[in-house]
């Protein structure tokens, strides 16, 4: 399959910039309510799971919308949706300061889900593939290796501001900052002027991909992306419950960052062009992570370095692999379908984890994430098999 012809590269400020706008964006979003989930209930006194329902009912907005966003990318370009998702970021926290009951509340996060499922990752790699093919790869490993420190560096300062301002001012004053998203992006990201015209040349049916890849492909980035969020959510309750004290778990989960934008350098050092390697790869090491954090305590460690490997290259794999297959016309409109499912994984993963912890227990939940990695690298192996054979088939044409 052919991809996009190249467009200017960006400049190293320019994928810097990108960097830090998603890190203001995830902060505001995704990993708002790591720091205020707990001020928020102790002033309002709802019930500490309708306020964590928040990001879930986030998620699933941003899912519902995702292929909107994809198609507005493909026809108006990358730059304007992600330019404008800051003022549904924006909205959102300002409702959320001044929500008077948690119905409110749960209203201004359908807004910030809004504003996720046009100014995350997937919108952004969207944009970048559409506009740059497969050499937007180190692009989105630079951005990656920035944002990666997000919660590093969010997490602390909305601690700060929470413990100086209340959480109602520091929803109110971080909607203030994300105004300059808008002017940000506008600057950094520009879409090729032949982007709409070639989308609106083809027409507006579906695009052309066969359901034999479409669907494993689907299920394969929804099965990655619920995997994550439910590591994020049981792990230290895993590592707890096999005797390791807090101090411990917490240790031996911050092995996964590292070991994240490790492989991250290590992608953008040997600039790898083969997509369908690293899913393998990814999955692979997914796989064989969690199958050693499973069965092998002893050597936990090395697991989660393992899987934060399998991880880190997840986010290069969901935004590169579709262009094998897919028209350059079409790359925008199909990743946005494809981000549905995921995004939608992610919102139910936290009720999935605490129901199965409640009634079956952490070993049993370990157990499954497991069995679902080793699942994954299955419909990889699949994938890679049925991409192979389209491929043979089009050169006998």
């Amino acid at each position: 399959m052919s991809t996009a012809t190249p467009a200017e590269r960006p400049s190293a400020l320019k994928i810097a910039l990108l960097g830090v706008l998603q890190i203001l964006s995830w902060g505001g979003s995704f990993y708002l309510l790591g720091v205020l989930a707990d001020p928020i209930v102790a002033d309002t006194g709802w019930p500490r799971q309708g306020v964590l329902a928040g990001a879930s009912l986030g998620l699933l907005v941003a899912g519902l919308l995702a292929p909107l966003c994809g198609r507005l990318i493909a026809r108006i370009g990358g730059g304007t949706v992600l330019a404008s998702h800051g003022f549904f970021l924006s909205a959102g926290l300002w409702l959320m300061a001044v929500a008077p009951s948690l119905p409110v509340f749960l209203l201004a996060w359908a807004l910030i889900g809004a504003g996720m499922a046009g100014g995350l990752y997937d919108a952004l790699f969207t944009s970048l593939g559409a506009t740059h093919g497969l050499a937007a790869r180190p692009i989105i490993v630079g951005v990656t290796l920035i944002s990666g420190f997000c919660t590093t560096l969010m997490w602390p300062l909305l601690a700060v501001l929470a413990h100086t301002l209340g959480w109602r001012l520091t929803c109110g004053a971080y909607g203030v900052v994300l105004l300059a998203i808008y002017p940000l992006y506008r600057y950094a990201l520009v879409a090729p002027p032949a982007a709409a015209a070639a989308h609106h040349a083809r027409g507006h049916g579906h695009p052309a991909l066969a359901p034999s890849i479409y669907w494993p492909m689907t299920l394969l980035f929804a099965l990655a992306a619920a995997l994550m969020t439910c590591i994020s959510i049981v792990l230290l309750t895993v590592l707890q419950a096999r005797g390791h004290s807090l101090a411990s778990a917490i240790a031996l989960g911050a092995l996964i960052g590292p070991a994240q934008v490790l492989c991250r350098i290590g992608d953008l050092v040997f600039k790898r062009q083969a997509p369908m390697a690293t899913a393998l790869l990814s999955s692979g090491l997914t796989a064989v992570g969690l199958l050693v954090v499973d069965f092998a305590p002893a050597w936990v460690a090395w697991g989660l370095v393992c899987y934060g490997a399998g991880n880190g290259l997840r986010a290069i794999v969901k935004s590169t692999l579709p262009l094998v297959v897919v028209n350059p016309a079409d790359y925008a409109e199909v990743s946005g379908r494809m981000a549905r499912p995921a995004l939608i994984a992610q919102a139910l993963a936290p009720l999935a984890c605490g129901y199965l912890i409640a009634h079956l227990g952490s070993e049993a939940m370990i157990d499954l994430m497991a069995t679902l990695a080793i699942l994954a690298f299955s419909l990889c192996l699949w994938l890679a098999w049925v991409v192979a054979r389209a491929a043979r088939a089009r050169e006998l044409q």
